[in-house]
């Protein structure tokens, strides 16, 4: 029988292409991670996509885990954990570092390594330093793995708060008083740091947000008053980064907005307003993330305003080099001018959050936000670009 002959094989259908949500971490911001990997998880159209859930435990070790969001969510004031999802107490999860092939392995101590097959894309749903810092986004690099958001640069200087003040103003962009301690300028005199901050609030005045220079999700800062609740504030800040940022107060209202790239370059939301809110003295964690303090969207400002704004989150998008998504976060001072306050390269991502209540307001909604996320990573390389 001639090979004209023979019967034709049926054809495959196609492979789905494969998206790794990596979440947790080793940072501050591990269970708000975990909460907000769980909403894309969600989110993610599994007639479209393969999925491969994987959670980064607070020690370091990359788990396989269970594909279960409903066992992501906050529940009685508490964020879950990596630990609590992992199959394995003891096995690990391991990422090529040779470009030419995308083969995930899982290994146990004794056991032969599993492969877990190619990752086409690699959502990394990780906060805070060791994921939304560059360090992740290196290792994606090295591996050849397209991933969402944004790249090393860009997310260094987006964790950074004091060398993101340094882009933002050398392109142009206000941002408002503050003075940084390095670790080894405590170390070196503890009481010239603190004369400097001091000093710093008698040209500024009270009060005083003291911060850790590298966290988000608003963990570590403390609204100081006065000179008394100083070092405490210092203390707390520390625990989650050696080097401190202390701002002055910007006296105005808090406008929120988001920037996504499209094919033809990044587009700005409809801008957010946050209130004060009820029971915090400023939108800390608590208010953000346990009492869901909600916000406006869209923000009560004029349509000069709500354009100005948006050109700026543009702005600040372009000027950090970013990639993806940004929520770009200022203030509306009292004298009408904005004061950009920071950027988030990986900002909060539950359906509640702001980045998703302003894309939704502006049209696109949840699914196809995660969605249009995908594939913009699927289209870009790695490497120089």
């Amino acid at each position: 029988m001639s090979s004209e002959n023979l019967p034709k094989s049926p054809e495959q259908p196609p492979r789905r292409p494969r998206v790794a949500v990596v979440f947790g971490g080793r940072s501050s911001e591990h269970g708000i991670s975990v909460v907000t990997a769980g909403a894309v998880l969600r989110a993610i159209d599994r007639t479209k996509y393969d999925v491969l859930p994987i959670g980064i435990t607070q020690d370091g070790r990359w788990a396989l885990t269970a594909d279960e969001p409903d066992r992501m969510a906050i529940t009685e004031r508490r964020t879950p954990s990596v630990e609590d999802l992992a199959e394995s107490q003891e096995g690990g999860v391991v990422l090529p570092v040779d470009p030419s092939s995308r083969e995930v392995v899982y290994g146990e101590p004794g056991s032969v390594p599993k492969a877990l097959g190619e990752v086409d894309v690699v959502f990394p749903m990780l906060h805070g330093p060791y994921g939304e810092d560059g360090t992740l986004q290196g290792l994606l690099e090295l591996s050849g793995i397209p991933y969402v958001g944004s790249g090393v640069l860009a997310s260094a200087v987006g964790q950074d708060k004091e060398y993101m003040k340094h882009v933002f103003t050398s392109f142009g962009l206000k941002v408002g008083p503050y003075v940084v301690i390095r670790p080894r300028e405590w170390r070196r005199d503890e009481s010239a740091a603190r004369k400097k901050i001091v000093d710093f609030a008698g040209e500024h005045g009270w009060p005083l947000f003291v911060k850790p220079a590298r966290a988000g999700s608003s963990i570590g800062i403390t609204k100081v008053d006065g000179p008394a609740d100083l070092d405490e504030a210092i203390a707390q800040a520390q625990r989650h980064d050696p080097k401190i940022l202390v701002e002055a107060a910007v006296r105005g209202r808090e406008i929120e907005c988001g920037v996504l790239e499209f094919e033809d370059g990044p587009r700005a939301s409809v801008p957010a307003e946050i209130p004060p809110p009820d029971a915090h003295t400023y939108y800390d964690f608590e208010a953000k993330y346990i009492d869901s303090t909600p916000g406006i969207v869209p923000a009560p400002l004029t349509e000069e305003q709500t354009a100005e704004v948006q050109r700026l989150a543009v702005g600040a998008f372009e000027a950090a080099s970013c990639e993806g998504l940004v929520r770009a976060d200022f203030f509306l001072a009292e004298d009408g001018e904005f004061v950009i306050n920071e950027i988030n390269t990986m900002p909060g991502f539950t359906p509640i959050s702001m980045y998703p209540q302003m894309w939704q307001a502006s049209g696109i909604g949840y699914q196809e936000l995660v969605d249009r996320l995908i594939q913009a990573a699927l289209n870009r390389s790695t490497g120089l670009r």
